[in-house]
């Protein structure tokens, strides 16, 4: 079976797509070498946080790509959505459980930098390869025009359907204002189409003020390989940007009080996930 080239994913990619594999969300396809060893060595770590009820990496990371899921599901599910495109989709398995799902009842795109894009490239093709419906696509998230713009790949799409845009593990690398330029160019592209949606996670200022939760920002960053960027306090914060950026009609859902099976309450409560409408 063809594997990813390691060299082109990042650590934090490594060890997400062996957690959502892991934890029964994934193929093994998408699994690495290298995010075996990371959840090996942080396994230990985030069982003796789970049990004492403090947050986890890996209750967190769970939390917010089965809320991201579950917003979307319902979204098809009322006949809103039925286009989909994964910004940053890295080692997501989202694309092909979707695809495994939905058949060709839906059209999703996932979108990265060109090693990445490589990388799932390689992985499709050990599943079957990607098809009219599932492909993969080249973009650059912080340009406003050009081939590998947002604006490049809706404009492929049916004008006729309802689409969503969706980043996960993302918006937190950039700083406020890179953010919220970001959030206005998916705005502009998701204008063409009857029904716009954005799901994102997101973490916040004031979920991260207690010490102990600040250790858990530091551990974050550090993860990450880079500075974690808490742009707003508080969930009113981002909404108004969100506004402000093109999306009228915006929550912010806090996973930890949503009724789903087996999740982390406390590290879900470290995260929350976007849920915007054009």
């Amino acid at each position: 079976m063809a594997r990813p080239h390691p060299e082109t994913i990042s650590p934090t990619a490594h060890y997400t797509g062996f957690v959502w594999y892991a934890r029964g969300q994934s193929h093994e396809a998408f699994a690495t070498a290298p995010g075996r060893l990371m959840y090996r060595l942080l396994h230990a770590p985030n069982q003796l946080l789970h049990r004492v009820g403090l947050p986890s990496l890996e209750g967190m990371l769970l939390a917010r790509h089965r809320v991201i899921d579950l917003q979307l599901q319902r979204a098809i599910a009322a006949g809103e959505i039925s286009q989909i495109i994964e910004v940053a989709a890295g080692l997501s398995p989202r694309g092909w459980r979707f695809r495994e799902q939905y058949g060709d009842a839906i059209t999703y795109v996932e979108a990265d930098l060109p090693g990445m894009r490589a990388n799932k490239q390689r992985i499709l093709g050990a599943l079957g390869g990607e098809r009219p419906h599932h492909r993969t696509e080249e973009i650059d998230a912080l340009v406003d025009t050009g081939p590998t713009s947002i604006e490049a790949i809706c404009a492929t799409l049916d004008p006729t359907r309802g689409t969503a845009i969706v980043t996960e593990g993302l918006v937190n690398y950039f700083d406020h204002d890179t953010t919220v330029a970001m959030w206005g160019r998916f705005a502009r592209a998701l204008a063409r189409f009857p029904h716009g949606h954005y799901y994102s996670d997101l973490v916040l200022g004031d979920d991260n003020a207690d010490p102990f939760v600040r250790s858990f920002s530091w551990l974050l960053s550090a993860f990450v390989r880079g500075r974690v960027h808490l742009q707003f306090d508080t969930s009113t914060k981002a909404e108004a940007a969100l506004v402000g950026a093109g999306f009228p009609t915006t929550r912010i859902i806090d996973p930890s009080v949503l009724d789903i099976p087996e999740m982390e309450r406390a590290g879900a409560r470290r995260v929350k996930i976007v849920a915007a409408r054009r």
